[in-house]
């Protein structure tokens, strides 16, 4: 909670800082990498960095996270720190590591804003970074102890299935012959690659297997740039370097996109394109549980030949006894899909039904829309965002 005085200066201020938010995440990338280069090659997705994106979602969060300070001084927004933590937790995050951060935003801020950052200015908005920032030191360390460890560890590649012509599926197992433990259907863990240029990436996959594989599974789509984004260099090279027997870094599994108290809940799993993949591996712990309640599957993609993992997408669906499912592709729809976007208005939604969501952000967009029209209600709705959270961003 902020303190009276802070909580004033940050609501006259707020304004101003929020116009200007954009430049000084802007200067504040530049500052840190420019002290801190190894952080851009070996932490930083550079893929983002150059196209924005991870400016836009950092400018987001800080300005939503005083908004909510401001509008319901009782509480937090413990969902937006929740996937904020999951995702530090699966780089390997550090509590230092935050007082680097405040030190070059702070620095950035005064750039940008010159005198009219007061030391009461100051202090308020020091306030606000330390309150967000020991809230998420709180949970990370929650997450390592309850992952048994912090950073990645090597593991084998033991089988590549090609899914489509851009979607890839390694299934792994742990180079030491370790433990591998059971995890949370919808969860994600980072893989870590050493890219030709000797720079160490890490990306994030959702694990699209059964919770307790005797195996770890995760699927890639090859990123193609647009002209104005670049290609994804780690898609990319795991599409065309790694095969069988290599060895690949990966994290605990992380994510809070999960099945919590599912049983006997209707259920929506709704996705686009590579956001199958969390769906998949709820549909099969769904399926190993016995789950009896309705279950309404919704899958938008390009065509049936783009449609990762479909095969076991409809399979799994299939051994629920209260499943339908619903298939748009955008061209060569066969019998008994649609063709076009997704449009519920003919879809059956159960009252008291839970949905998940992932895929781009305009589909989920949609779907939510959709669905609360159908008399879901917004708490209901949960989501899952592959790259920087650009839902805050734009709301």
């Amino acid at each position: 909670m902020l303190s009276e005085p802070s909580a004033a200066t940050v609501r006259a201020t707020l304004p101003a800082v929020g116009a200007a938010i954009g430049e000084i995440t802007e200067r504040f990338y530049a500052r840190l990498f420019a002290a801190h280069p190894d952080l851009l090659r070996n932490l930083f997705n550079r893929g983002n960095q150059a196209a924005g994106t991870q400016r836009q979602a950092l400018a987001g969060s800080i300005a939503a996270f005083a908004t909510h300070l401001l509008d319901h001084p009782g509480s937090r927004p413990d969902a937006m720190l929740s996937r904020i933590a999951h995702k530090h937790a699966s780089l390997g995050v550090q509590p230092e590591q935050y007082a680097v951060v405040h030190e070059h935003l702070f620095a950035a801020i005064v750039e940008v804003l010159g005198e009219a950052v007061t030391p009461e200015v100051a202090a308020a908005w020091d306030e606000v970074y330390w309150l967000m920032a020991n809230a998420l030191v709180a949970v990370e360390k929650r997450l390592y102890e309850e992952s048994g460890e912090a950073g990645l560890r090597p593991w084998e590649v033991v089988e590549r299935i090609m899914e489509s012509d851009d979607v890839v599926t390694f299934r792994v197992r742990p180079a030491d012959g370790g433990e591998v433990r059971a995890f949370r259907a919808g969860q994600y863990v980072s893989v870590g690659v050493t890219l030709p240029d000797g720079a160490r990436q890490i990306r994030q996959y959702s694990l699209s297997g059964a919770p307790d594989d005797a195996v770890r599974q995760f699927s890639v789509k090859r990123v193609h740039g647009d002209g104005t984004t670049p290609d994804g260099e780690v898609s990319h090279h795991l599409h065309a370097r790694v095969r069988e027997g290599d060895v690949l870094e990966l994290s605990e599994p992380y994510g809070d996109l999960v099945l919590d108290g599912a049983d006997g809940t209707p259920l929506l799993l709704a996705s686009a394109g590579i956001g199958v993949t969390p769906m998949v591996a709820m549909l099969a712990d769904l399926a190993q549980r016995g789950h009896r309640a309705p279950v309404t599957v919704v899958h938008a993609d390009r065509s049936p030949a783009a449609h990762a993992l479909r095969a076991d997408h409809e399979a799994y669906a299939a051994k629920l006894p209260e499943a339908s499912v619903h298939l748009w592709y955008e061209r060569e729809a066969p019998a008994g899909t649609a063709e076009g976007l997704v449009d519920l208005t003919d879809v059956t939604v159960p009252a008291g039904t839970r949905a998940y969501l992932c895929g781009p952000l305009p589909f989920m967009r949609a779907v939510r829309a959709q669905l609360i029209g159908k008399g879901v209600a917004p708490a209901d709705i949960h989501y899952e965002v592959f790259g920087p959270d650009l839902w805050l961003a734009a709301a």
